[in-house]
């Protein structure tokens, strides 16, 4: 099959399901595509889907995130572009310094304890539910790191059913195929409610301050030494809890049938943490919730020899280059022990993920609890897709405990 053969059969239905033999075909095109210029997909120039050449194209500061047209009009798109995640240097250093400062070492191992409790918690109500099945998604992979993340950044728990909602309305409509003007119009609306309710949330934290991020963050921007509005520290809240929170949902739903797919790696994850670090890179490296990030050219360049014209995009598929079998041997196989480089699950360089610490933490220490306590615990039936090919996961996955450890 050719690139254009290739992207047609990856946005398909069968595609969505299964994107891999796609990566797989393109890998044999090697590590960097050019897309006809007649071409149905012909909104990106090129298709990369090599390790170290998505890696350099994500490391290089003139590769730049290029804002849709009239972004200024569409309250989503003004969200996500006055953001840390999709705008470019010196806007970006300038965002990210002022969260760094918040993002601190303290308040990242404060979250063990926070981690330790809701995975308790969650767990007593899965073992209530007996060994009858139920959905993993709705009873662990959501609600563990929407608790987390929430009581990290200041959202009150009762708040995260009207949270889900909005963000699940911006999801739908960063897919590639998610650009319709129901779903502009829907994840305009979610944006403007979600802007509201922290600004409201904001004006709480200035009046009672806590020990969470919009505490300190609040207390960063109140005190003038730093450069970030009111309206972008809203923007980047949205985001931040947003990319934290569906990515860490996704590992767990996309990572359990794969570990349970391999019982000796789950029997021995109890008890294991350089196991269960190992086990987390590998789902993620496997399974990355996100597929595919955008860059455009500074200027007329060659890519891995593939000629790009300035301002035009080239499309970056992470999760294709997390298989490339020239950096990782046997890239199908499960091998938490795999020695080799780190995934680009959570991008790399300026845009590497700033919740990527807190996904991780709550992948080692919640893993190794689930199967400690349920170590009969077993997949119902074969789970769908959601058929995002941006944020690829699984929104249901049904399981039985099969009992408790004796």
């Amino acid at each position: 099959m050719d690139v254009t053969q290739l992207l047609t059969r990856l946005y398909s239905d069968e595609g969505r399901q299964d994107p891999y033999p796609c990566y797989a075909g393109l890998h044999e095109l090697g590590p960097v595509s050019p897309v006809p210029a007649r071409a149905e997909h012909r909104s990106v120039a090129a298709v990369a889907v090599g390790y170290d050449l998505v890696g350099q194209v994500l490391r290089d500061p003139e590769w730049y995130k290029q804002p849709p047209p009239g972004w200024q009009e569409q309250e989503v798109l003004r969200t996500l572009q006055t953001s840390m995640m999709f705008v470019n240097p010196p806007d970006h250093t300038r965002m990210r310094a002022v969260f760094a400062k918040t993002f601190t070492p303290r308040r990242l191992g404060a979250l063990e304890p926070a981690v330790h409790r809701v995975v308790d918690g969650l767990l007593d109500r899965m073992a209530d539910a007996g060994e009858t099945g139920f959905d993993f998604v709705a009873e662990f992979a959501y609600p563990m790191p929407a608790l987390v993340m929430a009581e990290f950044i200041g959202i009150p728990a009762g708040e995260l059913d009207f949270y889900r909602q909005r963000v699940e309305r911006i999801d739908e409509f960063l897919d590639v195929a998610g650009k319709t003007p129901q779903r502009l119009a829907a994840a305009n609306t979610a944006a403007a409610e979600l802007r509201d309710f922290y600004a409201d949330l904001i004006a709480h934290r200035r009046r009672q301050p806590g020990e969470d991020l919009i505490s300190g963050l609040v207390e960063a921007v109140d005190s003038g030494d730093v450069g970030l509005s009111a309206d972008e520290l809203v923007s980047n809240l949205i985001v931040l809890f947003n990319a934290a929170f569906v990515t860490t949902v996704y590992m767990f739903s996309n990572g359990l049938p794969l570990l349970l797919a391999h019982p000796d790696v789950a029997a021995a994850l109890p008890g294991d943490d350089a196991l269960a670090r190992g086990t987390v890179d590998e789902i993620l490296r496997l399974e990355a919730p996100v597929h595919f990030l955008a860059r455009a050219a500074p200027r007329d360049t060659e890519l891995g020899g593939v000629p790009v014209a300035g301002d035009e995009n080239v499309l970056l598929i992470i999760a294709a280059a997390n298989r490339d079998p020239a950096r990782f041997p046997e890239p199908d196989r499960f091998d938490p022990r795999r020695p080799g480089p780190p995934s680009l699950a959570f991008g790399v360089g300026l845009h590497f993920c700033l919740g990527a610490a807190v996904s991780r933490l709550e992948g080692r220490l919640a893993l190794p609890k689930l199967l400690a306590r349920f170590p009969r615990l077993a997949v119902a039936e074969p789970p769908a897709y959601s058929g995002s090919l941006f944020l690829r996961g699984i929104d249901k996955l049904l399981v039985h405990t099969g009992g408790e450890a004796a």
